[in-house]
C-alpha cells in the first residue's frame, strides 16, 4: 500500500464524485440555513438541511445573478447541481447552478406561529418593559462560562464599572438542554437579589440559536421582575429572546456597556453636581445679605438719631420726652437733644 499525502487523498476523492454520474447532476430538496452572502466575490454559502441531515451548498456569483428571488434563511427550495470536493478543507458541497423556492420552511413557519401567538399574548408589549437601574450593583450574566461572549462581558464591565459585582450563572446555550438551563438560570440570577440581568451567547448557526426562540425561555424572561437585557449572536441576529427582553443589545460586548454606566461619566456628573450645589449655595446665601441688607435699611429709617440728623430735635424734662406743651410750665428747665450734642434751656412762653 502507498502512502499519500492529504491533497492527494481529497484530489481522488473529488475525480471520483465528479465522474459519477448519480452526483454530477442532482436535484435535492431542503431548507437554506446559515446563509453567506460573500459581497466582495458575489458566491453565496449555505447549508441545505432537512429534519436529519446537512449538507454544506455554494452558488457562484454567476449563478446568483439568474436569480430572480432573494435566498432568505429558513426558505424550502429546491437546488440542482453537482457534488464536488473542496480540497483545502477536505468536505464536500453541492455546486448549486439553479435554485426553485418551494415556500417556508418547517421551521420559519413554525417560528412565525410561535411569534404570532406571544405576541397575541402580549408579552412582546411595551407596557411590560422593565428600566435598566442606573447603578446596578450586582449585574446577573445567564451565559456558558466557557464561551467568549462571558469573557466580553466580564472585561467591558471590569473597564467601566468596577464597582459592580458580577454574578454568572453557567448555563447551555444550545442543544436539547439549553432552554430548560437558560430558565433555571435566569430564576437563579433573580433570586441571588441581582439589579440586572444579561442573557445572551455568541455568534452561531440559526440552529445554534433556537433555545433562544423558544416558549419557554420566552415567558422566562417575561415573567422576571428584574430587568432583562439579551445578548443574542451578532447584530444581524433576532430571537424572540430579543422580542421579549426589557432590552435588546446588538452583541455581548453593547449589553454590557447598556447594563452599567461608565465611572468616568460618573465622576463627571459628580462634578457637574458639586458645582450646581455650590451655585445654588450661593444664591442662597447671596438672598440671605439681600434680605438682611433690607431689614437694617428699614430699622435704620426708624432710628431716631437719623431723624435728628436732618433737622429735628427731642426736648425732654427730667429726662422724659415731651410730647406736648401741655407737659410744660414757663419758667422751667428743659435739655434739647440734637443730632449731634444737645442744650438747657428755659421755657420763656410757650403756646
Amino acid at each position: 500500500m502507498s502512502v499519500v499525502t492529504v491533497t492527494q487523498i481529497n484530489k481522488y476523492i473529488g475525480i471520483i464524485l465528479k465522474n459519477d454520474c448519480n452526483l454530477s447532476n442532482v436535484m435535492i430538496k431542503g431548507e437554506i440555513s446559515d446563509l453567506v452572502n460573500h459581497f466582495a466575490s458575489g458566491h453565496c454559502y449555505f447549508t441545505l438541511k432537512d429534519d436529519k441531515s446537512s449538507i454544506k451548498a455554494v452558488m457562484f456569483a454567476s449563478d446568483v445573478k439568474r436569480l430572480n428571488f432573494t435566498l432568505e434563511n429558513g426558505m424550502s427550495v429546491v437546488v440542482s447541481g453537482r457534488t464536488a470536493v473542496f480540497e483545502r478543507d477536505g468536505i464536500y458541497q453541492i455546486h448549486v447552478k439553479d435554485i426553485i423556492a418551494d415556500g417556508k420552511g418547517k421551521q420559519m413557519t413554525a417560528l412565525e406561529k410561535l411569534k404570532k401567538r406571544l405576541s397575541e399574548e402580549g408579552i412582546f408589549d411595551k407596557a411590560h418593559k422593565q428600566s435598566v437601574p442606573e447603578m446596578p450593583e450586582k449585574i446577573g450574566v445567564v451565559t456558558s462560562s466557557d464561551g467568549a461572549a462571558v469573557q466580553d462581558i466580564i472585561n467591558v464591565i471590569s473597564r467601566r464599572y468596577p464597582i459592580g459585582e458580577i454574578y454568572i450563572v453557567n448555563t447551555f446555550v444550545q442543544g436539547v438542554n439549553a432552554p430548560d438551563s437558560i430558565c433555571n438560570g435566569i430564576a437563579k440570577a433573580e433570586n441571588a437579589g441581582c439589579d440586572v440581568i444579561i442573557v445572551g451567547r455568541g455568534g452561531g448557526s440559526k440552529e445554534d440559536l433556537n433555545a433562544f426562540d423558544t416558549e419557554k425561555v420566552a415567558y422566562a424572561i417575561y415573567n422576571c421582575k428584574v430587568p432583562i437585557i439579551s445578548a443574542v449572536g451578532h447584530e444581524i441576529d433576532f430571537t424572540i429572546a430579543d422580542l421579549v427582553a426589557d432590552l435588546r443589545a446588538p452583541t455581548p460586548s453593547a449589553a454590557a456597556e447598556i447594563a452599567v454606566p461608565s465611572l468616568h461619566t460618573l465622576y463627571d456628573r459628580i462634578d457637574i453636581l458639586a458645582k450646581r450645589s455650590e451655585n445654588a449655595f450661593e444664591r442662597y446665601t447671596d438672598k440671605l445679605k439681600n434680605q438682611l441688607n433690607r431689614k437694617i435699611a428699614e430699622i435704620d429709617l426708624l432710628n431716631p438719631l437719623k431723624i435728628l440728623m436732618r433737622g429735628y430735635s427731642i426736648t425732654c424734662k427730667d429726662g422724659v420726652p415731651v410730647k406736648s406743651a401741655e407737659e410744660i410750665s414757663e419758667g422751667e428747665n428743659v435739655e434739647i437733644r440734637f443730632g449731634k450734642g444737645g442744650a438747657k434751656a428755659e421755657i420763656i412762653s410757650k403756646w
